[in-house]
């Protein structure tokens, strides 16, 4: 059964994705169930907003740059200031969509996220790209924050630094607050793991742009080894050792 419309809300943290939000809001757009569409521009430097904006969305924007954890807050909070000036929902807040920026034309795939959340079969959904090119991180990230939540939780999802979930608003709220920066993802999966939520995976065509080997790239990855490690610390979850998700990432060439 597909999802009513207002159902669904997508939140798209963005920060200097001029190039790719504009296709990235309008296949949001078009996903069953959703009708609001929100997203935050943190503190970018090019004409992010104003492509977001053309494209059909709701902006808010950040000042200056502060992580992708604030981005998804300020849209949660936005969706509810939303909600409750239409009066709200006789069957309560709309279940959250958050997906990439850069993800272009192949947002329109990311509909099956929803569905086990919609459904009541899952609190929270993690994607799995069918397209493993892209795995949301390079292998030495993603095999902390696979290790990480396998010590925390006896449990290693496949893509553990995935952005494309979505969960309840009230498993939303469950996580708060988020772990910071590039942590969250990593955060978002223990807290609800271990406050007893259901978290699935849930494979899906999308892709985005691969991260490259420039210094910038190389920068990037230091900073999100850095948020990791801080969400794991913070939640006494340090890997003692590479966890599955590492073999796989190795086995895949990341």
């Amino acid at each position: 059964m597909l999802p009513s419309s207002g159902d669904l809300a997508v939140i798209i943290p963005a920060w200097n994705e001029s190039e790719r939000i504009g296709a990235t809001v309008k296949a949001a757009a078009g996903l069953p169930g959703a009708d609001i569409v929100i997203v935050v521009d943190d503190g970018s430097t090019d004409g992010t907003a104003s492509e977001a904006q053309n494209a059909g969305a709701s902006v808010m924007r950040h000042a200056r740059n502060r992580g992708k954890a604030a981005a998804m807050l300020t849209g949660a909070q936005a969706v509810a200031r939303l909600e409750a000036g239409r009066g709200g929902r006789a069957s309560g807040p709309r279940s959250l969509l958050f997906l990439d920026a850069d993800l272009g034309a192949s947002a329109a795939a990311a509909g099956p996220l929803a569905v086990p959340v919609l459904a009541g079969a899952a609190d929270m959904t993690i994607a799995v790209f069918t397209d493993r090119v892209r795995r949301g991180g390079h292998g030495f990230v993603v095999g902390l924050s696979g290790a990480g939540i396998e010590r925390a939780t006896g449990w290693c999802p496949a893509q553990p630094l995935n952005g494309q979930r979505c969960l309840t608003r009230a498993a939303f709220e469950a996580a708060l607050p988020l772990a910071g920066g590039f942590g969250v993802e990593t955060g978002l999966t223990i807290d609800l793991l271990r406050a007893g939520l259901r978290v699935t995976e849930v494979e899906v065509p999308l892709s985005h742009r691969d991260t490259g080997r420039d210094w910038r790239s190389q920068l990037h990855r230091a900073r999100q080894f850095a948020d990791v490690a801080r969400a794991l610390a913070a939640r006494r979850a340090l890997p003692l050792r590479p966890g599955r998700a590492a073999a796989a990432q190795d086995a895949a060439g990341g």
